[in-house]
């Protein structure tokens, strides 16, 4: 542990993390950067209701060996939030800003990390270009029908009536337990958990314009469940190398996931680990090792 906190600061010391914010499709895109310019690209892709700051414990752990990106989708973090009534706030809009953003810093390759809605935009980004896409890091981030369990019949319901199931899916998408419960799940050990981690995120998700941001969001995941066999059938055909991270204690899906991707691809790594849905919260050096013995 000693050896890996000194690792950690002469990362720190020598690449630091930078703050930056370009323009995409008339858009102000946050994004944070570290490692070295010529090293391999880890492209980071965040989850609900977090933004490029969930990735942080890895920008201290990996930044002397990989060049790290990690951009705050259009309605989170420090990017901008347009109106959504003059902005469409779905999976492929998604894909498509992120597609042109690696486009615009100049990147022709990478590895891609995909952390809960960073799979739908992931996918989406490698079947548009997958000669791009060196590998695949998935961090509880769905891509078969059988992961979203029980939890997810309310949201079913949402996605078929959405006039009539509106105000629950908000008043749940919005509260402290669920911001809680994404994080913790069924950890035992809640001790192991800062609770700056979902009062942050509830503080965000109440900011004017949020409600509207999400529930739109929302509403569209249902197009990733319709994609879901068009990204199996890619990584049957296309075998990618493939690292699957999971927390056990994860309520959002269901732990027959990662072994779901092993059978789309045999050759896929698999680790589940004493974590929740945020990985990172808990697990931080375990995944930073896994990562650095998969990048190899």
């Amino acid at each position: 542990m000693r050896q890996l906190a000194i690792l950690m600061t002469l990362a720190s010391l020598q690449h630091p993390t930078f703050y930056r914010t370009t323009q995409i499709d008339g858009l102000n895109i946050f994004y944070r950067e570290a490692g070295p310019k010529n090293a391999p690209v880890l492209l980071l892709l965040h989850g609900l209701p977090s933004s490029s700051r969930m990735f942080e414990p890895l920008f201290a752990r990996l930044s002397d060996r990989y060049h790290l990106i990690a951009p705050d989708y259009p309605g989170f973090g420090h990017s901008d939030w347009p109106d959504p009534r003059k902005f469409a706030y779905t999976f492929d809009h998604y894909a498509e800003i992120m597609n042109h953003f690696t486009e615009a810093l100049g990147f022709s390759h990478y590895t891609l990390y995909m952390q809960d809605y960073g799979g739908p935009v992931g996918f989406r980004m490698a079947l548009a270009h997958p000669e791009r896409v060196n590998a695949l890091v998935v961090q509880d981030a769905v891509a078969h029908n059988e992961g979203l369990g029980a939890n997810w019949k309310t949201r079913r319901a949402f996605w078929a009536d959405r006039a009539a199931n509106e105000t629950a899916l908000r008043t749940n998408l919005l509260s402290l337990q669920t911001t809680r419960t994404r994080h913790v799940g069924s950890d035992p050990n809640v001790e192991r958990y800062d609770p700056d981690l979902w009062t942050d995120e509830l503080n965000f998700l109440n900011q004017p314009g949020q409600a509207d941001i999400q529930s739109d969001l929302f509403y569209d995941y249902r197009t990733n469940v319709e994609a879901y066999p068009k990204w199996q059938a890619w990584m049957r055909d296309t075998k990618p190398r493939l690292l699957v991270i999971w927390g056990r204690y994860d309520l959002s899906f269901e732990l027959s996931e990662p072994e779901a991707y092993r059978r789309d691809v045999p050759s896929a790594e698999v680790h589940v680990l004493d974590a929740g849905h945020f990985a990172l919260d808990t697990a931080a050096d375990q995944i930073a090792q896994l990562v650095r013995t998969f990048m190899k």
